[in-house]
């Protein structure tokens, strides 16, 4: 048996009634923050009635798969009419630098006269693991480099000090096929706040693998890097995970077929997976990740299997 992920099931699907109006659907991108012990506070992107995601959470022990406490509040809320979050809050992953936590997000833009885009925001993670936005401004918005919209970011601190990010970029809209050409670009940075981007990371294959979302990175210059992401292919079918390795973070080899994970042939996640998060709990790899409807269905917990 082929090294892979052994799903352990649907993890967290909230209650359909009693659901805050900015929580009422959807448990997207879930990012977990240790608590402790085994429980992990699982923050997730929420939907109201518009569409718009804003940030909830709950508690969940890992181990015994049981939710120890749900937050019917939202840690944080879409901005306002005219912000760069007005229509969304997709959360990416946490860092820390000069001693504060970090949690990195895409801020949604759906104008009516024009086609949705994206920004990458910044919220600040207090102590107590309630957020606050760290400015009203994108923390990295378009540019020369990214000229349309901007997703997903993950940043990792390397311990030579180095910060490394890895982030959605928009080519273009339409790549000839239906489907937009969203790849993954690198970016630097030696004290977290200021970025230097690099361009292009992950290879991308028109018809194969071109709408790219959500990376999430292990590893290190010793042992090398592993990513794994959620990708459409432009063939029209539904996202899936895929995967690729790198030695040095600059230069990545696409492996689709190694993701080990793949849909189920009849369950919450049996037409789409997608949005991984891949972490480390005393020892052993866990992923957590999405299924049918962009998150409408909850998400799920796997375990790597070695064999």
């Amino acid at each position: 048996m082929k090294p892979g992920w052994n799903k352990l099931g649907l993890l967290y699907r909230p209650s359909s009634t009693g659901r805050h109006p900015k929580l009422l659907t959807h448990t997207a991108n879930p990012l977990p923050v240790l608590l402790e012990g085994d429980v992990y506070r699982i923050y997730y992107s929420g939907r109201d009635i518009n569409n718009r995601s804003s940030v909830g959470a709950v508690d969940i022990n890992i181990l015994t798969r049981k939710v120890i406490r749900e937050y019917h509040e939202p840690m944080f809320e879409h901005g306002a009419e005219g912000s760069f979050f007005a229509d969304g809050v997709s959360i990416g992953n946490c860092y820390e630098s000069d001693g504060v936590r970090y949690m990195l997000f895409m801020g949604w833009q759906n104008p009516a006269s024009g086609h949705w885009r994206g920004d990458i925001g910044r919220l600040i993670v207090n102590p107590d693991l309630t957020l606050k936005l760290d400015s009203q401004f994108p923390f990295i918005g378009a540019d020369a480099i990214d000229p349309i919209s901007l997703s997903y970011p993950w940043v990792i601190r390397r311990d030579s000090g180095v910060y490394d990010m890895w982030y959605g970029s928009t080519a273009n809209w339409d790549a000839g096929n239906g489907e937009m050409l969203h790849t993954i670009n690198y970016a630097t940075s030696t004290d977290g706040h200021h970025w230097d981007r690099q361009g292009l990371a992950v290879p991308y294959i028109i018809g194969k693998a071109q709408a790219f979302s959500r990376p999430t990175v292990i590893g290190s210059i010793e042992t090398g890097f592993e990513m794994w992401f959620s990708y459409r292919s432009g063939a029209g079918e539904s996202y899936r995970i895929g995967y690729a390795h790198s030695k040095d973070c600059h230069s990545w080899q696409l492996a689709l077929d190694a993701s080990g994970i793949n849909i189920s042939d009849n369950s919450w996640d049996s037409e789409m997976i997608e949005y991984p998060y891949v972490f480390i709990h005393k020892g052993q790899r866990y992923m957590l990740y999405n299924g049918n409807g962009y998150g409408k269905t909850g998400f799920g917990l796997a375990v790597w299997a070695n064999a």
